[in-house]
């Protein structure tokens, strides 16, 4: 039996119906951040925590550490948490629990992260907005919404503008759906990082410098694979990058529209990919990345592998490709005014893998039922010395993988 838990404007309570006149200032902020804060903290598991229409400045970031809370706002247009005066916590709101729900509600101008959720299980963030409101800043969070090391994680109907890392971030999980959401003006709009089993399908992402992100990175507590992402709109994904320098999306071109690092079975499929102008898919090892020369634990896997795609669909880009080398590799290969095609690839591989100079079949990229093959392999590994188009090879069909399926208790 979950109680409801109702945190009343301690204005008046005509002022709670008038969101745009709700600003709390001085002592009713106060108040206001006191009364959250103290309800998270004396929350017991079946509690409901509801915030009713406002915007409720918080200086100082919330926290949550008891398992079976949910928290409810009116809607992600009316239940404020404004963070832009905050003067401490690291993030908006830190949730260290299980069988948790946040849903109708924005938190806006997090000193750092919005949305924080470590080691919980049973997770469902549900039309949930986070947001930088002065536009892409290195300056901002690094994260919108950020869970990461859980498991049964499903993020819906979720909206992520401004963050400096990634929109909606899912990092080191197991079962993971990410479906209905829009992120938009991130450096990466959704990132699927070092997590195995996760779904992303039927959402927006445009506007940022990546649109989708499926990576692993080194040196983490466990590796990602087995990723799906399909029937998403991802296009015109081509503002410049405005990571901080050294992070693991700060190498990421402007203009990636599906990016894959040393990530094993992925499938894309059934997406619509439309102006993105670096390339509509990119492929690459951690090789190729900022973080090629650091130490990497021996055992992690640098090879994307097994890589499938089919039955999206294409309009423009390729044509204005960011960083240094990518320009002239297209101008050479493809003319001034021509184009990459929709899939271009690092060309690293395990040379273990390789049989008569090929990739072994159930390891390679795949593509079919598309109206090209094609994939432009830059030669990275060579310094790009030969770079060339691959067909043939890349005409093969993987299995498909399995859907997730979360028993998430709603």
């Amino acid at each position: 039996m979950r109680t409801a838990i109702t945190i009343i404007c301690l204005s008046f309570l005509a002022a709670c119906s008038q969101p745009e006149s709700n600003t709390d200032t001085g002592d009713t902020a106060v108040n206001m951040q006191k009364q959250i804060q103290t309800q998270l903290l004396n929350a017991k598991p079946g509690d409901v925590i509801t915030i009713p229409e406002g915007r409720f400045e918080m200086m100082r970031g919330l926290s949550l550490k008891v398992d079976g809370v949910t928290i409810k706002g009116a809607g992600m247009d009316k239940t404020v948490l404004d963070f832009k005066n905050q003067i401490s916590g690291a993030e908006g709101l830190l949730v260290t629990a299980s069988d948790f729900t946040i849903e109708d509600l924005a938190i806006e101008d997090a000193k750092g992260d919005a949305l924080k959720i470590m080691e919980g299980k049973n997770i469902i963030v549900r039309r949930v907005r986070t947001e930088w409101t002065n536009g892409p800043a290195t300056e901002n969070g690094a994260y919108g919404i950020y869970p990461v090391q859980t498991e049964n994680t499903l993020i819906d109907g979720a909206v992520a503008i401004g963050a400096s890392d990634a929109g909606i971030y899912v990092g080191q999980s197991r079962n993971v759906i990410v479906r209905n959401s829009r992120a938009e003006y991130n450096v990466a709009g959704i990132e699927i990082e070092n997590t195995i089993d996760a779904d992303v399908y039927d959402n927006i992402a445009t506007n940022n410098t990546g649109g989708v992100l499926v990576f692993n990175m080194p040196n983490l507590s466990m590796e990602g694979k087995n990723t799906r992402v399909f029937r998403n709109q991802i296009f015109a994904n081509n503002t410049p990058n405005f990571a901080p320098a050294g992070g693991a999306v700060a190498g990421v071109p402007a203009g990636s529209g599906i990016s894959i690092n040393s990530n094993d079975a992925i499938e894309i499929f059934d997406n619509d990919l439309k102006d993105n102008q670096t390339a509509h898919i990119v492929i690459s090892s951690v090789f190729s990345t900022n973080y090629n020369t650091r130490d990497t634990a021996t055992a992690f896997d640098p090879y994307p592998e097994t890589i499938s795609i089919h039955d999206n669909r294409y309009e423009g880009g390729g044509d204005k490709p960011d960083t240094e080398y990518l320009p002239q590799l297209k101008t050479a290969a493809f003319g001034e005014d021509g184009s990459f095609p929709n899939v271009i690839w690092d060309g690293f591989v395990n040379k273990d893998k390789v049989v008569d100079g090929v990739l072994k079949p159930e390891y390679q990229i795949c593509i079919y039922n598309e109206a090209s093959s094609e994939v432009f392999n830059i030669d990275a590994p060579n310094q790009f010395a030969s770079p060339k188009i691959g067909d043939t090879e890349h005409q093969c069909k993987h299995a498909p993988l399995p859907a997730i399926e979360l028993a998430l208790a709603d």
